[in-house]
């Protein structure tokens, strides 16, 4: 015992030492017993009252690029003021007592008293803050009020969305304030507004918990859900998984610490068919039909389906709704009329006028139509320069003069007198068949919340109900109904020699890092849903006669597609070097037996010696499908033009049958 003996003799140093460890244990023993004997009850009791809040904490949502890569929806930073109630605790606490002294109060008024100073501490430091930002911002006393009784661990949002001016005046003059804080969000963000509104949909707010959350969270951060369009599609994929975070609070309900457990994974990206630059042209040429049009407009690629251009005017900003829409703007947005929230082109079902007279002709032509065989259209009695034909007493006025027509000839002058006779001589069998082998009367599947499937019904469900002067609107297109998308199908199948293509909205689905592995990479391929069995000839025949419509004079699309050119003064093309075939459309809404309303169309298909896109306007309260809905796709298949002869190749080239 060497340490001993040195003790025993005197060593004065080592006698020092000694006493200051043993002091040590003396008092860490002391420290000891405080804790797990003294203390012991006043931590059990803290242990008892303290929660675990589990937290969700929203992942940053997957953008949506064009085809291109060009960025349809993304995420910016959303600067908001934060306030903390439990960092404003204390000044509750001394305002409370100040007020209090030297009264006696009930509890009631307790609890009343506790509410009014709450609210007066927050509201100062609320108004202290909107001061020295130069911002005005309120503080809700009953929306405080519930706040805190409901979630007082959470932060309440005071002001979102600040500008860089208000950031930097908080930043700036703040610096002390208790309770108040700058937070960053990442939030949903459109950089073409109403341009491509209708096809990626919008987003609602939705920061409660659902029994679907895994892990039972107590509350969710601030989060968005897709409420239609690509954005409601796609939105597992696009949202990530979010994350998670421990959060400690006291029998007061105040936040003590907070742990996160687990990160949130950024959502996929979502790459589109859409063409942007297409997309945007045809916008703008829609909305040149005037201001509050109404109408829709669809570019397909009559070789594999994909769907590059989808416009419905008019439009909304999908931005509004991560903001919030107020209650004049919402009633706006639902006007029964504009009703811009309503996509036309997947959602409006609508006559389809003589643009149905495509399939009028084709279900003629396989019931043995001689394409060159003359039919005589009859003067009508009222208006000689006219033609009519009677179905029974009734009589259907046509568009087109008297005189002897055949196939093509009755086809770009739009005959109704034509297609009826001969429509009337096929049946109704032929003509129903036809149009079901375009699937006309079936939804396409969209997975947008955004589809109609039109009125189109198999031959059974009309026997005993469709008498001939039923089946003589269907075939010039009043009986049934169908979409623009649905009629961009119908036009791409006859462009491409008979393949009737599901559209297709998306390419892919892919990791936001591209460096994780094309593995994680989702791919949809085009599909084709069926061949319509029509013979190759009969449909060069109908393609040959949407030529003439634009090319022949006395075409209905004739004059959207040719002008006379000022120095030599013949016809010429607007786009030289690209032939258009196309068909225009007309459809009459009656009540009482009156014209109320029209619906116009035309439906066409460039470039004729190859087609690849297939092209539809459809405008309501049109005047006419040549006078109308022509020029508008004139201006697409421009741009289009413009795209194929420019530096920049069209995207996915390639070329379609003709045979």
């Amino acid at each position: 015992m060497l340490i001993l003996d040195q003790l025993r003799r005197g060593d004065r140093c080592l006698q020092a030492l000694a006493v200051v460890v043993f002091a040590g244990l003396l008092l860490l023993l002391g420290g000891l017993w405080y804790v797990q004997v003294v203390s012991a009850k006043r931590y059990q009791a803290s242990l008892k009252n303290q929660t675990f809040r589990t937290v969700r904490i929203p992942a940053v949502r997957g953008k949506i690029l064009d085809r291109n890569g060009l960025v349809l929806a993304e995420n910016r930073p959303s600067y908001d003021l934060d306030l903390y109630l439990d960092e404003l605790r204390p000044q509750f606490e001394r305002e409370f007592t100040r007020q209090r002294a030297g009264r006696r109060l009930s509890r009631a008024q307790r609890d009343q008293l506790a509410a009014a100073v709450r609210y007066a501490v927050a509201s100062n430091t609320v108004q202290r803050v909107a001061a020295l930002i130069q911002t005005p911002i309120s503080l809700n006393e009953r929306d405080f009020n519930r706040h805190h009784r409901d979630w007082p661990y959470r932060p309440l949002p005071v002001l979102e969305n600040l500008s860089t001016a208000q950031v930097a005046r908080f930043l700036e003059e703040t610096p002390g304030v208790p309770g108040i804080d700058l937070e960053v969000e990442p939030i949903r963000y459109y950089p073409h507004g109403p341009v491509v509104a209708h096809v990626l949909g919008y987003l609602t707010r939705d920061d409660q918990v659902h029994d679907d959350d895994e892990g039972g969270f107590s509350y969710s951060l601030p989060s968005y859900n897709g409420a239609v369009g690509l954005e409601y599609a796609f939105d597992t994929q696009l949202a990530g998984t979010p994350g998670v975070k421990s959060i400690v609070v006291n029998s007061l309900s105040y936040r003590e610490s907070e742990t996160v457990w687990q990160s949130a994974e950024p959502g996929q990206n979502v790459v589109l068919a859409l063409d942007l630059p297409l997309q945007q042209a045809a916008y703008d040429a829609l909305r040149s039909v005037g201001a509050g049009v109404r109408g829709a407009a669809v570019v397909m690629d009559a070789a594999d389906g994909d769907v590059l251009a989808l416009v419905s005017c008019p439009a909304y900003d999908p931005n509004e709704f991560v903001t919030g829409v107020s209650a004049a703007r919402w009633a706006v947005l639902n006007d029964p009329r504009q009703r811009p929230m309503f996509n036309r082109a997947t959602q409006g079902a609508y006559n389809p006028g003589s643009t149905f007279k495509i399939i009028t002709a084709l279900a003629c032509l396989e019931s043995g139509l001689n394409p060159d065989q003359t039919y005589r259209v009859e003067p009508d009695p009222q208006n000689p320069a006219k033609g009519c034909v009677f179905i029974g007493r009734r009589k259907i006025k046509d568009t087109a003069p008297p005189g002897d027509y055949d196939l093509v000839h009755a086809f770009k002058r739009s005959s109704n007198s034509y297609f009826i006779h001969q429509g009337l001589l096929a049946g109704r069998a032929r003509i129903l068949e036809m149009g079901k082998r375009f699937f006309l009367g079936e939804k396409i599947g969209l997975p947008t919340r955004q589809e109609a499937k039109g009125y189109f019904p198999p031959e059974e469900e009309v026997i005993g109900v469709w008498n001939a002067g039923n089946l003589a609107d269907v075939c010039i297109g009043q009986e049934i109904t169908a979409t623009p998308l649905q009629m961009a199908v119908v036009t791409a199948a006859v462009a491409n020699g008979g393949t009737v293509f599901a559209p297709r909205l998306v390419l892919r689905v892919e990791p936001a890092e591209p460096d994780l592995g094309d593995n994680l990479t989702n791919r949809f391929a085009p599909r084709a849903r069926r061949q319509t069995g029509v013979s190759p000839g009969f449909l060069q025949l109908i393609r040959n006669a949407m030529l003439a419509d634009t090319e022949e004079e006395g075409g209905t699309g004739y004059a959207a597609f040719q002008h006379r050119d000022r120095a030599t003064g013949h016809m010429t093309p607007w786009i030289p070097g690209f032939r258009v075939g196309g068909k225009t459309g007309t459809a009459e809404i009656k009540e009482g037996g009156r014209v109320v309303d029209k619906v116009t169309w035309f439906v066409a298909f460039g470039p004729f010696e190859s087609p690849r896109y297939a092209v539809v306007v459809m405008v309501e309260s049109g005047g006419s499908g040549g006078g109308t809905c022509a020029p508008v796709a004139r201006q697409i298949f421009q741009a289009i033009a413009k795209r194929i002869q420019g530096n920049r190749p069209p995207p996915n080239m390639h070329l379609a049958r003709t045979d």
